[in-house]
């Protein structure tokens, strides 16, 4: 079964703006269109809900529901428990708390944690950190050819039986290889560490089955998922109770609020739900039936299967140029339609021109800069990055291919 290209892209507005549709989009890393669902949402909530929730009266009582709505739908697609979901404003500053947690349950532990050189920062700064409070830190490092993870090369770091958390990518936003979530996860486990796992990059490309995963932690974007801005975390029941809370003291019993400090976004967390009513609705056009998991399964497959076959003819397109070096994996299967490469000169004139000419993307370092670094990749000049999504059409590509042609 294939994606139904032109009913995926009718639901989404900026695909009929008179400004965003001007343009082939290709910055989707950095945030994806939103899809209609999330815009209705939101704009009920602002229109008709826009009081404190959970209140005894009827406004306040939807309000209340729909944020809970959001919560109960997300969590039945990754196939976790309700309060294992939590809401916080960024992906970024749900990391930062996580790592709190985790800096006072091994204070004083004669522990270690592992970090990798292929993470955005957001998900490797923050754990660096707690070496100020003696935790051991030990990076597990990319090939600095491939940018690629080798799972032997953690095994050894995992060896002595000190290590106490793995956080690493579920792919990076700039190698964009996916790791092997499972496999790395049951290593950690084998050897009694927890895994925090970064799916910024990878979960627009599908929603994970986070159980099926194996991983304790699991936090991605919803502005990067056709949803509103909100940073989403799936904290497993047993590691987040285990660890010291970061909220109000009388809040700490109940998961979800146990490591949310900041005070939710109510109508953005309403808005959420907008993405489970999107992924409902690609099911039901392409036939995929069973419970909300075996549907967030079978949209996963079919927005990968999409995604590979796009992509598929600008990674031939760059591995035929002799002037770039593309980073990342050479097959589409093996990595997510996040395609940088690095060019003999600055990335942002690059891709300023590519502007001019009708293609969105990016230059820079994207927060990327220990992977960057670990490649020999020169930090001021950065990388060019052209990232697609499952809504990306062949004939989009194929202006990329061609204005890269006339640009490069």
């Amino acid at each position: 079964m294939a994606l139904d290209l032109e009913f995926v892209r009718s639901q989404f507005p900026a695909f009929d703006s008179p400004v965003l549709s001007t343009h082939a989009f290709f910055e989707n890393a950095g945030g994806s269109y939103p899809c209609r669902q999330v815009i209705d949402r939101l704009t009920r909530f602002y229109t008709h809900r826009k009081v404190q929730p959970y209140a005894p009266y009827p406004s306040s009582e939807l309000a209340g529901a729909e944020m809970d709505e959001a919560r109960q739908r997300l969590a039945a697609m990754m196939n976790v428990a309700g309060p294992e979901v939590s809401f916080g404003p960024s992906t970024s500053a749900n990391t930062y708390v996580l790592a709190q947690g985790v800096r006072g349950w091994l204070k004083g532990r004669n522990a270690a944690i592992v970090v990798t050189n292929q993470d955005h920062e957001a998900n490797s700064g923050v754990w660096r950190r707690l070496a100020e409070d003696g935790i051991e830190v030990r990076e597990w490092q990319i090939d600095p050819q491939t940018g690629s993870l080798d799972p032997a090369d953690l095994a050894r770091l995992l060896g002595d039986g000190k290590v106490r958390l793995v956080a690493f990518p579920h792919c990076s936003n700039v190698v964009a290889e996916i790791n092997d979530v499972a496999l790395i996860a049951a290593m950690a486990r084998e050897h009694g560490a927890r895994t925090v796992v970064d799916g910024v990059s990878y979960a627009p490309h599908g929603f994970p089955d986070v159980a099926a995963l194996g991983c304790d932690a699991y936090l991605f974007s919803a502005y990067k998922t056709f949803g509103p801005h909100q940073g989403i975390m799936v904290l497993r029941q047993d590691f987040g109770m285990e660890l010291p809370g970061q909220a109000h003291f009388f809040n700490q019993s109940v998961l979800y609020k146990r490591h949310t400090p900041a005070g939710p976004d109510h109508a953005q967390i309403a808005a959420c739900a907008g993405m489970a009513d999107y992924v409902d609705a690609l099911a039901a056009e392409h036939g995929i039936s069973g419970d909300a998991a075996a549907r967030s399964r079978g949209v996963h497959d079919l927005m990968r299967q999409a995604e590979v076959a796009v992509i598929a003819p600008l990674l031939d397109y760059l591995a035929g140029r002799n002037d770039l070096r593309l980073i990342g994996p050479r097959q589409a299967g093996a990595r997510a339609p996040t395609v940088a490469v690095a060019l003999d000169g600055p990335a942002l004139p690059v891709a300023a021109a590519l502007g001019r000419d009708g293609i969105a993307c990016g230059g820079g370092d994207f927060y990327a800069v220990r992977p960057l670094a670990a490649m020999g990749v020169d930090g001021e000049r950065g990388v060019l990055r052209m990232s697609a999504a499952h809504y990306t059409s062949p004939e989009e590509v194929a202006r990329l291919i061609a204005a890269l042609d006339r640009v490069l």
